[in-house]
C-alpha cells in the first residue's frame, strides 16, 4: 500500500494534489458531495454563529437546545417514520438500539452485519443474505418461540447488494418481529433518496427500526434512529441516550435546512451513475441507483493509479486477501471526470 495516500493533508474531493501530482478521486462515502458543497457549508457556518462549536450537555439536562427535537421531527417526516432520535454518532445510535431492543425476543443476525450492531462478539452467521432469508423464514415459522429480533444491514455496500426484506411478508402472523436495519450507506441515496424504512414490509406483527450514520451521504457527524413513537420514546429513556452528549447543533441546523441541497445533489449523482454505466465496456457489479461499482478484475486499481486515478482498493475479508476494487461516484464528480475514468477503464485488458 502506497504510504503517501495514508496521510493526506487536505479535504477529500473529486480532485486532489498529493506530492505535487494531481489525482482524480473515486472513493469514500461522501456520495452527495456534502463536504465540498458551498451552500451546505454556509448553512453550517450559520449554525455555528447561532449555536457555537459544540454542546457538551446531555439530553437530560434541564436546559435544552430545541434544535435537537426539531431535527428529530424533520428527520422523521423526511424519511417517513413516526418519530426519530439523534445521537452523536451512528455507532452510538446502533448500540443503544440493539442493546435495548434485544431483550424483546430471540436475536438473529443476518450475514455481514456491521460491528456497530453487535451486542457482544461477532455473530457466527455467514453466507448470502438470500439463503439466510430462506432459512430464517422456515426457522421462525416452525419454531415454538413467538418473539424475535432480526438485525441486519440494509445492504452490503462492498459487493454491492441491496437486501430484499419481502420474505418477512411470509412470516406467520403469530410471530412478533422487531426488525433492526442499519441504513448508513443507503439513507439519502436508495429508495429515491429516502431511507430503507420506506421499503420495509408493513405488517402489524413487524416493528421496523432503522439506524444510520448521518456522516456519509448526509454529511453530518451524527447518528439517527427512525421508528414508531413508542419505540423512540423507549430508546430515549435509556441511560445510554440520557447520558450521552448530542452532536453539534450547527450540523443539526444545516441538516434541517438542506433538503433542497440533498435533492439537487441526489439528482446530480444519478446523472453521474447513468453516464458511467452507459459508457462502460467492462462488466462491473452494481445496484441501480447506488454509486458503488465492484470490479473483479485484478490489477484494475494499479492501471487506474498509473493514470492518476485513485479508487477504493483494500484487502477483504482479511489483510491477506486480494484487494476489493471499487469505483465510488459522488455528486461532486464532473462529466469530464466520469469520461476520463471510463476511457481509462476501457483501455484495460
Amino acid at each position: 500500500m502506497n504510504q503517501k495516500f495514508r496521510s493526506i493533508n487536505q479535504a477529500l474531493s473529486n480532485e486532489m494534489t498529493i506530492d505535487g501530482e494531481k489525482y482524480l478521486y473515486f472513493g469514500g462515502t461522501a456520495y452527495l458531495g456534502i463536504p465540498q458543497n458551498q451552500a451546505f457549508t454556509e448553512l453550517y457556518l450559520e449554525g455555528l454563529k447561532r449555536f457555537g462549536l459544540n454542546n457538551g450537555t446531555s439530553r437530560s439536562n434541564n436546559i435544552q437546545l430545541g434544535i435537537y427535537q426539531e431535527a428529530e421531527n424533520v428527520a422523521a417526516a423526511r424519511y417517513m417514520a413516526q418519530d426519530g432520535l439523534i445521537t452523536s454518532s451512528g455507532y452510538l445510535a446502533a448500540q443503544l438500539t440493539v442493546k435495548q431492543l434485544s431483550a424483546f425476543g430471540h436475536v438473529i443476525y443476518a450475514p455481514n452485519t456491521h460491528p456497530s450492531l453487535w451486542i457482544n462478539e461477532k455473530p457466527a452467521t455467514s453466507g448470502s443474505f438470500t439463503n439466510w432469508s430462506k432459512e430464517i423464514l422456515q426457522f421462525i415459522n416452525t419454531s415454538a418461540e413467538k418473539n424475535w429480533v432480526l438485525i441486519s444491514n440494509s445492504m452490503n455496500n462492498l459487493v454491492p447488494e441491496v437486501y430484499d426484506f419481502s420474505f418477512l411478508n411470509d412470516i406467520d402472523p403469530e410471530n412478533n418481529i422487531i426488525l433492526i436495519v442499519d441504513d448508513s450507506h443507503g439513507i439519502g441515496i436508495n429508495n429515491q433518496g429516502l431511507s430503507a424504512l420506506s421499503a420495509l414490509p408493513k405488517k402489524k406483527n413487524i416493528n421496523s427500526v432503522v439506524v444510520a450514520s448521518m456522516a456519509k451521504a448526509l454529511g453530518i457527524d451524527a447518528g439517527l434512529v427512525l421508528g414508531t413513537e413508542k419505540m423512540i420514546s423507549e430508546l430515549k429513556s435509556t441511560s445510554m441516550f440520557v447520558g450521552a452528549s448530542p452532536p453539534a447543533a450547527a450540523g443539526m441546523f444545516a441538516f434541517i435546512h438542506a433538503q433542497q441541497i440533498y435533492q439537487s445533489e441526489w439528482s446530480k449523482l444519478q446523472h453521474n451513475i447513468n453516464r458511467f454505466t452507459q459508457s462502460l465496456h467492462h462488466q462491473w457489479k452494481f445496484e441501480p441507483g447506488f454509486p458503488a461499482f465492484l470490479a473483479d478484475t485484478p490489477g484494475i486499481d494499479q492501471h487506474l493509479l498509473n493514470q492518476q486515478i485513485l479508487i477504493s482498493s483494500f484487502p477483504y475479508l482479511n489483510p491477506n486477501s486480494m484487494p476489493i476494487n471499487r469505483v465510488i461516484l459522488c455528486s461532486w464528480h464532473q462529466p469530464s471526470d466520469i469520461d476520463h475514468l471510463v476511457n481509462t477503464i476501457n483501455t484495460f485488458s
